[in-house]
């Protein structure tokens, strides 16, 4: 096990409430939610050696004083924003989601000073949302008129409403961020000489276009005074309906992947953080614990099939983990969080901790194929009120987006979204990937010069599948491919043609210099709403891997080995086999860290392993997994001394090698010994001991 400086920020929470010693957790940081009563919060925390960050929302929050007019004398309620039915969008009592004016940024500024003053190290811009359906204060129709120059259009009367709406709901916010965040950090700098970071904590880009809401995403990127990213992705995004073969349903693990995957796009290549949330529960307090404890595995799982990110958020509000009461399965009553849930859910936390500067590789699922997203995807949520798409556009399944990535990702291709927009932003961006897949129904490509970059991608020997129909009618909006002398009835039209086709190409395979397209004049909505669809364009993209050199053969089973530890998930509706996963492994998400041995993989399952075959012979001993943290550690040839914190009350689970059996163990707490039960594997030459937490430090000996 590695030790390492707290100052490395790798795992962290945020919490509201005040510090307690059930919700001690002993990750690195935390971040402070918001300004009630902060120096006092701040204080605990910092006495137990937490970095101290300050989280806050940008777009939502107690903010009455800045709309009763208590901040300059001017009334703010035109500022929330609007639904077409003159209805607030709100996020509590009084809270409205707000059109992000200039003046509100001001008050935000003023806000934030008193945070720095109180010597917060980093603070957490968190969730810029507009809702697609707002855009009818008075507010919102005078941003309108100076960001176009023209009259404010309803933005659900037409497509072109709708996306200019949604555009500007974007700039707004990165306006926003970036007037604040450079604000703050001159402040910083002048009044104590200290360099301030600045963070946004933000749902992916899929889910908020699923759940169709506009934010900055990765127009973050070209704002120079963010320092990186909260991916909020849990079990509350992605458990999410979505359509596969015509069914409707939860398919929290796939959806997740596929989130992780795009956020991991804002820093690619940018030398910033990212740390991957995940949520032992969720907002939504009706469900029980199995539930919670089944989709947070998933989740986890999913997160760490992205080796390229190794920090984590492991839990937002431990207070309301490790002291609420949720719903028993029969719904009878409610219930603390199980204790085997509690130690187990710590034990993954801290195994969070060790992943990075691991090794990465693929034992199932090696084939990595981009789908390409752009933020435009958020801008065509609502379509104009009779258009065929309309009732779909009220839902949230978004099922173009999943009809291109399902029906590969379930059969066993790595499918990572690919941020469109970022082909303009760094040279050989593509680089990455041999084969994209992309479509213009649902989205549309920001300028031309990203057709001429996929068309020389394509040249260069990429291999590129195309899906749609231009029935789009947000093809019709004024935009690049038919402005001036343009001609082109959809964005389409101008790629085939930069590839050297005609504007409409026929089905089928073609190649293009070095490299191909495949063309299939299909909505890729089909391939997520009928089995058969999904079957012949599964099949299609078969024949076009085929003919680039890639033998795809079915597969349920996604497996990655990071350093010491292995990532498994094998899903389910596809294939339905078994995978065997072949070795001596520690199932660290069972309770008492259990050995498994050549274990068996079964459909819908996912897994979190530690491999014993990487442990170094050579040593004496060593930490494989613990629910706490360690620290002060001295091994020796005979024995591990070392100090063990966690939260109050909770059992305490950890399992040791050592290359000569057990003694005895002896664990201290406040000048008392506690009891400590050791159960052997000598198979295995490792050992479980359990005993009481403590946020205060068990000073525990190993003698063997």
């Amino acid at each position: 096990m590695e030790f390492y400086d707290r100052k490395e920020e790798r795992t962290g929470v945020q919490e509201a409430s005040d510090y307690n010693r059930r919700i001690d957790v002993q990750c690195d940081f935390v971040m402070v939610y918001g300004f009630h009563n902060l120096k006092n919060r701040i204080k605990p925390w910092k006495k137990q050696g937490y970095v101290i960050h300050l989280m806050t929302g940008v777009s939502w929050g107690g903010y009455q004083d800045y709309l009763y007019g208590k901040f300059d004398g001017i009334d703010h309620h035109d500022e929330g924003q609007l639904k077409r039915d003159g209805s607030e969008m709100n996020h509590g009592v009084d809270i409205p989601y707000m059109v992000p004016s200039i003046s509100f940024s001001k008050y935000l500024a003023q806000k934030l000073k008193a945070a720095v003053d109180a010597g917060v190290e980093a603070i957490h811009l968190e969730e810029p949302e507009f809702w697609v359906e707002t855009g009818y204060s008075e507010a919102f129709k005078r941003e309108w008129q100076i960001y176009y120059k023209e009259p404010w259009q309803d933005p659900q009367a037409t497509a072109e409403g709708q996306y200019r709406a949604s555009k500007l709901k974007q700039y707004l916010y990165t306006r926003t961020l970036d007037r604040l965040c450079a604000e703050l950090k001159e402040y910083a700098m002048v009044k104590y000489g200290r360099l301030l970071r600045f963070y946004v904590p933000t749902h992916s880009l899929i889910n908020y276009s699923q759940w169709k809401i506009v934010s900055p995403e990765s127009a973050l990127v070209d704002l120079p005074s963010i320092d990186g990213y909260i991916a909020q992705i849990w079990t509350g995004t992605s458990r999410t309906a979505n359509v596969f073969n015509g069914i409707t349903k939860e398919r929290t693990f796939e959806t997740a992947f596929l989130e992780y995957g795009i956020m991991q796009e804002l820093v690619r290549g940018t030398g910033r953080r990212m740390w991957f949330l995940h949520d032992p529960i969720e907002d939504n307090p009706g469900y029980c614990w199995k539930d919670y404890r089944s989709d947070y595995y998933r989740t986890v799982t999913a997160s760490l099939l992205h080796p390229a990110i190794s920090d984590y958020e492991v839990c937002p509000w431990p207070n309301r983990v490790m002291n609420g009461k949720y719903p028993t399965e029969d719904k009878t009553g409610t219930e603390d969080i199980p204790a085997e849930y509690e130690t187990n859910l710590l034990t993954v936390m801290h195994t969070l901790r060790q992943l990075k500067n691991t090794e990465a590789k693929w034992i199932s699922g090696e084939k990595q194929v981009g789908l390409l997203l752009a933020d435009s995807c958020m801008f065509q949520r609502i379509y104009p009120d009779g258009d065929p798409e309309f009732n779909e556009s009220r839902t949230v399944k978004w099922s173009p987006f999943y009809g291109l990535a399902l029906p590969l990702l379930k059969y066993g291709l790595c499918v990572r979204p690919v941020q469109l927009d970022n082909i303009r932003r760094f040279a050989g961006y593509l680089d990455a990937y041999d084969t994209l897949v992309l479509s213009y129904e649902y989205m549309k490509p920001e300028s031309p010069d990203i057709n001429a970059a996929l068309a020389n991608w394509v040249r260069g020997g990429g291999t590129l599948i195309y899906a749609g129909d231009g029935s789009d009618c947000f093809h019709d909006i004024r935009h690049w491919w038919n402005a001036g002398e343009n001609d082109y009835k959809n964005p389409a039209e101008h790629l085939f043609e930069s590839l050297g086709l005609e504007r409409k190409p026929a089905d089928g395979i073609y190649n293009v210099g070095n490299g191909r397209i495949l063309v299939i004049n299909k909505h890729p909505k089909n391939f997520a709403v009928s089995a058969d669809e999904s079957t012949a364009y599964r099949a299609k993209v078969k024949e076009v891997l085929a003919q680039s050199g890639y033998n795809w053969e079915d597969s349920n089973a996604m497996i990655l080995k990071r350093g010491s530890y292995v990532v498994t998930a094998v899903m389910d509706e596809t294939t339905n086999k078994d995978f065997t996963l072949d070795g001596t492994y520690v199932d660290l998400y069972s309770t008492n860290l259990c050995i498994e041995k050549n274990p068996v993989l079964k459909p819908g399952s996912v897994g979190l392993f530690y491999d014993l075959s990487s442990i170094d012979k050579t040593t004496a001993c060593d930490v494989i997994a613990v629910s706490g943290r360690i620290t002060d550690a001295k091994f020796t040839a005979r024995s591990m001394k070392f100090k063990f914190i966690g939260p109050e009350k909770m059992t305490a689970a950890m399992r040791i090698y050592t290359k000569r059996p057990v003694k005895n163990v002896t664990a201290v707490c406040g000048g008392k010994e506690i009891p400590v039960d050791i159960i052997p594997n000598s198979e295995t030459n490792t050992s479980l001991l359990t005993f009481e937490s403590s946020p205060d430090k068990v000073s525990i000996t190993v003698n063997f």
